[in-house]
């Protein structure tokens, strides 16, 4: 297929190069020319523009930070008008951005009076998923759709869930990542103790990760540098899943739970513990970074 991408940020970026290592034809843009340049080199065609990604594309894909960027993006913003107004009609929309449910049920109905399908297909399995393809993905929108959609998500992820009407997949992957975030200080703050107390924490996290604790984090993710080879902690917190990005969506699962009147206390201490953790000036870390809020000083 004929595919435009745009955002080609720690997810985006590694999406783009599966779909094309796929076979399939893309057009690719980001607002970073920095990031345009790395992926230029990985061999991605860069376009101009995000409109310019448009020309004979079949399918857009989007993978942007934050609600404004995708409302911005489609429906447009300062004046400017959207790409919802270039997309011919019959082409395929997946936007696989975290953001809130009603922006993406507001650009699905955008889409459904100019002919364009519209989903909502957020992702889970951290940038380690998107290098290796094996992304979980929550869809929102008509089920004729996502099979629409299915050949294209197949080359990114290993799995794929209908979640339901458009928005519902965003509603399924704040509810996922609140948890998420939940378990990561949680995690932390077992780690930190066992540690105070003198334990080897390689140890407690196996011991843990096979007990009744176990968890993402221990398995995928442990928080504490020299655990795990391959996680963000072992790499300075590089990368990953960075924590103002765990607070933004720890927001909109606050906001959401405020408009349905869903009683989430630990969702909402999690928010603040993340707030306080950017505000020390972590935000650009990865969200495991939490550790270092409860961890004593060696």
């Amino acid at each position: 297929m004929k595919i435009a991408f745009i955002g080609l940020g720690n997810m985006g970026g590694p999406m783009a190069l599966n779909l094309q290592k796929a076979g399939h034809v893309l057009s690719a843009f980001d607002l970073s020319a920095e990031a345009c340049r790395k992926f230029a080199a990985e061999g991605l065609a860069i376009a101009a523009s995000a409109a310019d990604t448009l020309e004979t594309a079949e399918v857009v894909v989007s993978m942007l930070p934050a609600s404004a960027h995708v409302e911005g993006l489609y429906l447009g913003s300062d004046g400017q008008p959207g790409l919802m107004e270039r997309i011919a009609p019959g082409t395929l929309v997946i936007d696989s951005s975290t953001i809130a449910a009603a922006t993406s049920r507001k650009v699905a109905e955008a889409g459904a009076r100019r002919g364009v399908a519209v989903i909502d297909a957020p992702v889970s399995g951290g940038t380690g998923g998107a290098i290796a393809g094996t992304l979980t993905f929550m869809v929102g929108g008509a089920e004729a759709d996502l099979e629409r959609a299915r050949p294209v998500l197949e080359k990114m992820g290993a799995n794929i869930f209908h979640a339901g009407a458009a928005g519902a997949g965003q509603t399924a992957k704040i509810c996922n990542n609140m948890l998420l975030g939940i378990l990561m200080i949680g995690t932390s703050e077992a780690i930190a103790l066992g540690v105070a107390n003198g334990l080897d924490p390689k140890v407690l996290s196996e011991i843990m990760r096979r007990s009744s604790g176990g968890n993402w984090a221990l398995e995928k993710y442990n928080p504490l540098p020299g655990v795990m080879e391959t996680s963000p902690a072992s790499k300075n917190y590089a990368g990953g899943f960075g924590t103002d990005l765990m607070l933004k969506d720890l927001g909109l699962a606050q906001e959401n739970a405020a408009a349905v009147r869903a009683a989430t206390p630990l969702g909402g201490l999690a928010r603040n513990l993340y707030a306080a953790h950017s505000l020390a000036g972590h935000g650009g870390l990865d969200f495991s970074s939490v550790i270092r809020m409860v961890m004593k000083p060696a």
